[in-house]
C-alpha cells in the first residue's frame, strides 16, 4: 500500500494571514490537531498544530517570567524574540512551523512510518506537482493496519518445512535460535536455547507464531545462571 491508498483527500487548511483564533476554531470544529498552511497558489508553506497555540497571552498560558539573569543565561535574543512571537502573534504565519516535510502519492507505507518515527511527525502533507492533494496522519496508518485481516492459510505444511520457515524468520537476528534449537512436531513448535531477556523470548515466540501452519508454540528457553562474585 502507498500514500495514495490511505491519505485523507479532504484536507482542512489554513492560510498565513488567518488569525490564530480562526485556526483554533477550525481545530475545534473539525476535531483535528494540525493542518497544512497554504498560500494563494495552493503551495504548502507551513504546518500549524495545536501545540503552536499552546502558550498564548490571551488565555494566560504564556511561560512564567524568569528572572532577568536566568533569561539571559538560558535564552539568546533570537530565542526570546521567537518565543514572544509565538505567544503574542495574531496570525498563523507567526506561529506555524515553516519547515515542512512532505511526501509523494507513491511513497510506501513502511517508508512513511519510518519517516514519521524518525522525525517525530504526527502528519505529513502529500504533494503532487508541488500542490497539496492529501494528508497522511498516524491515525491513517493505524486504520490501514486495522483494515488488513490476517490471511487464513488452509494449506497443509509438513513439520520439516515449518521448522525451516521458523529458522529463516529468525535468520540474521542476534536473538535468533539456531536450527538445532527448533523442532516442529505435528504443527507444534518446540523451542530450545539460552536467552538473556524477556524481550528475546517474546521475539522468538512471535517469529514462530507468525509462521503459517504453526498451531502452537512451546518454549523450553532458559536464562543463564549467574554465579555471584565471592
Amino acid at each position: 500500500m502507498r500514500a495514495l491508498d490511505i491519505m485523507n483527500t479532504s484536507v482542512i487548511t489554513a492560510t498565513p494571514d488567518m488569525t490564530i483564533h480562526e485556526a483554533a476554531r477550525l481545530f475545534v470544529d473539525n476535531r483535528i490537531s494540525g493542518m497544512p498552511v497554504v498560500d494563494a497558489n495552493k503551495q504548502v508553506v507551513g504546518i500549524v498544530s495545536q501545540g503552536d497555540l499552546l502558550h498564548r497571552v490571551e488565555n494566560g498560558t504564556v511561560h512564567g517570567k524568569r528572572s532577568w539573569w536566568l533569561e539571559f543565561l538560558l535564552s539568546s535574543p533570537r530565542g526570546q524574540a521567537a518565543r514572544y512571537v509565538k505567544e503574542h502573534g495574531q496570525v498563523v504565519g507567526d506561529v506555524m512551523c515553516d519547515h515542512v516535510t512532505s511526501i509523494s502519492e507513491d511513497m510506501r507505507l513502511d517508508q512513511i512510518a519510518d519517516l514519521m518515527e524518525r522525525q517525530h511527525l504526527k502528519r505529513v502533507p502529500v504533494l503532487k506537482d508541488g500542490k497539496l492533494v492529501g494528508i497522511v496522519s498516524r491515525s491513517n496508518l493505524i486504520r490501514a493496519l486495522a483494515s488488513v485481516a490476517p490471511a487464513v492459510d488452509s494449506a497443509s505444511h509438513d513439520d520439516a518445512s515449518l521448522r525451516d520457515a521458523i529458522v529463516m524468520e529468525m535468520h540474521g537476528q542476534r536473538w535468533g535460535l539456531p536450527k538445532r534449537g527448533v523442532l516442529v512436531k505435528d504443527g507444534v513448535a518446540h523451542l530450545w536455547g539460552v536467552i538473556e531477556s524477556e524481550e528475546e523470548k517474546r521475539a522468538i515466540h512471535i517469529a514462530a507464531e507468525g509462521v503459517a501452519g504453526i498451531k502452537r508454540v512451546e518454549d523450553h528457553l532458559e536464562t543463564p545462571n549467574v554465579i555471584p562474585a565471592l
